[in-house]
């Protein structure tokens, strides 16, 4: 059944026309991979300052109310593009291993962002404005997210070769 449903997407007007069309899939494929920059540069950013190795003297409020409305738009048009490419070969993308990595790859840095917007990232106000370096509960979200990205990059590298 699921099988099925691949099928179909790849069968649909826009999986047709990205596979078959000499100049769309690697169009899109750059799109995609420039929006992945923005949004893997952008979170890398926060990280680090999360983990105090850059933009020290900046708060990480205001680095992040700088910086995440990038990510945002950036990480849609990606996941715009890469739907449209995985619509192109659904059926053989959905049966590579890396491919499976990479979107639980995606998911556990879903899991980390919300870990950290619910958790350390709530009491920003008393740790932000203070010289010292953040707690160790941003570090470890910040350390995990940039791991995580790193991953994603990789594995992401790794499907256009299989």
């Amino acid at each position: 059944m699921f099988k099925h449903l691949l099928q179909g997407l790849e069968a649909t007007p826009w999986g047709t026309a990205v596979r078959e069309n000499t100049w769309l899939f690697p169009t899109i494929e750059s799109v995609h991979v420039l929006s992945l920059v923005l949004v893997v540069g952008s979170i890398m950013v926060v990280d680090l300052r999360l983990l105090n190795i850059a933009s020290r003297r900046r708060s990480v409020k205001e680095l992040t109310d700088e910086v995440l409305p990038w990510t945002w738009a950036a990480f849609a048009c990606a996941l715009i593009t890469g739907s449209l490419l995985f619509s192109s070969s659904a059926v053989r993308y959905s049966g590579i291993w890396q491919f499976d990595a990479k979107m639980c790859m995606l998911v556990l840095a879903a899991i980390n962002m919300g870990i950290f917007h619910l958790g350390a990232f709530r009491s920003v106000a008393q740790w932000d404005s203070h010289p010292v370096t953040p707690p160790l509960a941003a570090k470890l979200a910040g350390g995990i997210s940039l791991t995580i990205w790193v991953i994603v990059v990789a594995l992401g590298r790794w499907i256009g070769f299989v």
